[in-house]
């Protein structure tokens, strides 16, 4: 009897031994599987002028918007994703000659639209910057609020670009998120994706007003805060 059970012992202590190694070259191989990543939409590079439609700031609530991410004379924007400048010009009146706005965009050409147009304008606290795509290259500590418009979509490696940008955000920094609802790569992306991915670069919701933006319902505006 005591032989049978020692047999047995044996027997399960090399079947765990074996299953052991198994299972940890399982997990290695899984942890070598890149992350799956979400659909992005290609950044715009056409015609800068569809930006400044009529009636876009009516849409938009844009005002409202500005009061809600307490953009005020003295403050510190960044527009991430500026493409024509639409938002920056009216962000950069709003704070003033007190105030400056980094104009934010991967796109050379629409930097340098930005800078010209800045200059056309008399826009003194302008800064237009060429970004990477997961780095918004702003100074550290220097930014009071940040609206990614229509933008948030294209981006292809979104907590990345969030982490990176915390390093700019000062104390109670608000950022504002405002896209359409969609897959990724039809220039939109629904809500819950852009939460969940905020709350993984380090981020929680602070507000969302579905109720001012477009009549179709299909647009969003969240409002985030760095923890």
């Amino acid at each position: 009897m005591a032989s049978g059970r020692f047999t047995l012992y044996i027997a399960l202590l090399l079947f765990a031994c074996l299953l052991g190694p198994a299972q940890a070259s399982w997990a290695q191989a899984s942890a070598a599987q890149p992350a799956p990543q979400r659909k992005t939409s290609t950044p715009y590079t056409g015609d800068l002028s569809i930006f400044d439609s009529p009636g876009r700031g009516q849409r938009l609530h844009i005002n409202r918007v500005m009061d809600i991410l307490s953009i005020a004379p003295g403050k510190t924007v960044a527009d991430i994703g500026a493409g024509s400048g639409w938002f920056t010009v009216r962000a950069a009146k709003r704070v003033t000659e007190a105030g400056t706005v980094y104009a934010v965009d991967v796109n050379p050409e629409a930097v340098r639209h930005v800078a010209d147009r800045a200059q056309r304008e008399h826009l003194r606290n302008v800064k237009a910057v060429l970004s990477t795509p997961d780095d918004p290259q702003l100074p550290a500590n220097s930014i009071d609020a940040v609206l990614l418009l229509k933008t948030y979509h294209e981006v292809a490696s979104p907590i990345v670009l969030l982490r990176n940008l915390r390093t700019s955000l000062r104390p109670n920094a608000r950022v504002g998120v405002i896209d359409r609802k969609g897959n990724g790569e039809d220039h939109g992306v629904q809500k819950e994706v852009v939460l969940r991915e905020a709350e993984q670069a380090g981020y929680r919701l602070l507000e969302e007003h579905d109720d001012m933006v477009k009549a179709d319902k299909m647009d969003y505006f969240l409002v985030l805060e760095a923890k």
